[in-house]
């Protein structure tokens, strides 16, 4: 699709928060809408004369009106594939300098997990480039993603190309040059590494998502044969706390959750010839 360009809008969207954190994307616009846990219902009629911070009642739930934002579209996402989430999209994003201005391709788009991430730092000038190659699984993360556009005023320009990874260092050259950074995510990662990285400028850094050690280990040889420079390779661990009943607060029931083997390299030039 063509690139998604970014603006500043006066959006209708908007979001009913629970106060455990649970919400709903509303978009607040006249025509009835049914929407999981809240039902069936005219936004424009249940909305007349509330404002954002207001609390509303909709059926048996008392909700917060606030503005919607990343949080409240990843929790309302569609999902097909399994998504990168944002323990493992902070550290990567963080690491490997993204930002602003940036110029990213993810390898495997699935849900738009890490896409939705990647867009809400990456601002208007930035270049996202998603590849995914299973139309089941680009559908759901294109949807995911039209609908952040709607209501993020600073969206980077974002294609999504239905291809072959291997195949697309062509097409992403065409639309931003070189890369900053190229973040892939699919079975066999190792077997794209030396295509992906002729596309990074001196200095970008690519990164592998391994879910096993098998998988870090082939990508990890890979970065190295092709002259990149590892600088993490290692897992994110998430624990979670709860407040206990006789006060205090304690490890939560949650294990400490391992998700996947993140390995990133960086681009470095050439060694001189004597």
């Amino acid at each position: 699709m063509a690139g998604s360009e970014a603006s500043s809008k006066d959006s209708n969207w908007m979001a009913l928060r629970e106060d455990d954190g649970r919400a709903y994307l509303v978009n607040n616009v006249p025509g009835e809408v049914k929407i999981k846990g809240l039902g069936r219902f005219d936004p424009s009629v249940l909305l007349e004369g509330y404002s954002l911070g207001d609390r509303i009642t909709v059926g048996q739930k008392s909700l917060t009106i606030v503005e919607a934002a990343l949080p409240e579209a990843r929790r309302n996402m569609n999902r097909r594939a399994q998504t990168i989430g944002i323990k493992d999209s902070g550290f990567l994003i963080s690491w490997m300098g993204i930002g602003t201005g940036s110029r990213v391709l993810e390898g495997g788009h699935g849900s738009a997990g890490l896409a939705m991430n990647l867009a809400n730092v990456m601002g208007s000038k930035g270049y996202l480039i998603s590849v995914e190659n299973r139309p089941e699984h680009a559908e759901v993360g294109r949807s995911n993603m039209e609908r952040l556009a709607e209501f993020s005023t600073d969206f980077p320009s974002w294609n999504l190309l239905e291809m072959d990874l291997q195949n697309a260092a062509s097409e992403v050259t065409g639309i931003c040059g070189e890369l900053d950074a190229a973040i892939i995510d699919i079975a066999e990662p190792w077997t794209v590494v030396s295509e992906i990285s002729q596309t990074l400028r001196i200095g970008g850094r690519i990164a592998c998502y391994c879910p096993t050690t098998a998988q870090l280990e082939k990508s990890w040889n890979k970065v190295e044969e092709d002259g990149l420079v590892v600088e993490f390779a290692g897992e994110i661990i998430e624990r979670r706390w709860s407040k206990a009943g006789k006060g205090g607060v304690r490890p939560g029931n949650q294990p400490m959750g391992h998700t996947a083997f993140l390995l990133i390299a960086a681009k470095i030039a050439n060694l001189e010839e004597d």
